[in-house]
């Protein structure tokens, strides 16, 4: 028996409909991996069963591994401001993996890896995290506004701090002139 245990391939009945330029990185059948779908990470995002689509490591806003079960927390653009994007968490998604492989440990690095700037901060009514993501095939950064529950994120005060704040980030971040 040998060290390292090799991961036998995703089924291409399994493989999802890639981008010419993406490439599977991790998989992981879910449930008791017969018929319920898998879960694949890819240099692109992540795949997810019963979506027909990727969710892009930028738009994932939480992933927690608890050692058997991964929780994806994606995140929806609900408006677009002058210079960011104004995001609401959707209901956290749970899948039972058995056989986890490498897959927790890209989803980690992926996600981790995508956040270039965060910081928390009060608002007008309530309080949210200014957060710049790197988005492949992108140059520069996202800007990316998540409003914390019970903040007026239709108030013109919250627009006007939130506006500020976020060219302040931008501005500390922006790299200097040579």
């Amino acid at each position: 028996m040998g060290l390292f245990r090799r991961r036998p391939k995703l089924p291409p009945a399994d493989r999802p409909p890639l981008d010419r330029d993406e490439r599977v990185l991790a998989w992981a059948a879910v449930g008791n991996g017969e018929g319920d779908g898998v879960v694949v990470a890819t240099n692109l995002g992540l795949w997810l069963p019963g979506r027909g689509h990727r969710i892009g490591w930028h738009d994932v806003v939480k992933a927690v591994w608890s050692g058997r079960e991964l929780t994806v927390t994606p995140g929806e653009r609900v408006a677009e401001r002058d210079g960011y994007l104004v995001v609401a968490d959707c209901p956290a998604e749970r899948y039972l993996l058995l056989d986890p492989g490498e897959l927790p440990h890209q989803v980690r690095t992926r996600v981790t890896r995508s956040v270039a700037y965060t910081q928390h901060h009060a608002l007008p009514g309530g309080s949210g995290r200014i957060v710049a993501r790197r988005v492949p095939g992108l140059d520069g950064l996202t800007w990316m506004v998540h409003y914390d529950p019970g903040t007026p994120g239709d108030d013109p005060d919250v627009f006007a701090e939130t506006d500020r704040l976020v060219a302040a980030a931008r501005a500390a971040t922006r790299p200097a002139d040579l």
